[in-house]
């Protein structure tokens, strides 16, 4: 293993949304934000990737969203990039890569890939090109105490230094976090995957 890559999305959400699982009407998990990091085998911070993007079909965020990453809507009107144009530079951070996420996001990946295909967007690299794995039963298995916790809080209930300045919901934020709590576990004597990796 030379290098890995773990990321963190945040899409599109309302007040209930997690827990109906979007199944309101019009609700759709549309990325807004992605982060990854690509670590060495010391699990060292090799490149940062983090872009905005644009939704369509619900273009306007909610307040909720808002307020729980501090995404603000002139941001993503200003910096952010169309669906097909983040995913195909995400895609191609990960090419050739075992790609680890806290949870199941690269389903949320494969969805906003259908969409922007079905729109007739062109995604310039394949997820066939990486190999993702949700690594969250792993972790929580070995550090129980993470167990219902979300990725940008791994480095708090684990008793680490803050990983990065940000906040929880940040994508890249998240990824640091996510990256703490390997670098901790790889400490303590796990093995990281093997296999995997």
């Amino acid at each position: 293993m030379s290098t890995f890559v773990v990321f963190d999305l945040e899409f599109t959400t309302w007040p209930g949304a997690l827990e109906a699982d979007w199944s309101g009407p019009g609700q759709l998990r549309e990325i807004v934000q992605i982060g990854a990091l690509r670590l060495g085998a010391d699990l060292s911070v090799v490149e940062e990737y983090e872009a905005l993007v644009r939704p369509v079909v619900n273009p306007r965020l909610s307040a909720f969203f808002t307020e729980l990453t501090g995404i603000e809507q002139e941001a993503v009107d200003r910096e952010g990039l169309a669906p097909a144009r983040a995913l195909s530079d995400f895609l191609g951070f990960c090419k050739g890569q075992t790609v680890l996420s806290y949870g199941n996001d690269m389903v949320v990946i494969g969805e906003n890939t259908g969409w922007a295909r079905a729109r007739g967007e062109r995604i310039e690299n394949s997820w066939l090109d990486a190999h993702f794995l949700n690594v969250r039963p792993w972790l929580n298995t070995l550090a129980p105490a993470t167990t219902g916790v979300n990725v940008g809080r791994l480095w708090q209930v684990l008793g680490l230094p803050r990983p990065a300045a940000g906040q929880e919901h940040s994508a890249l934020f998240d990824c640091y976090s996510f990256a703490a709590a390997l670098r901790h576990l790889g400490a303590s004597g796990a093995a990281l995957l093997e296999g995997c990796l």
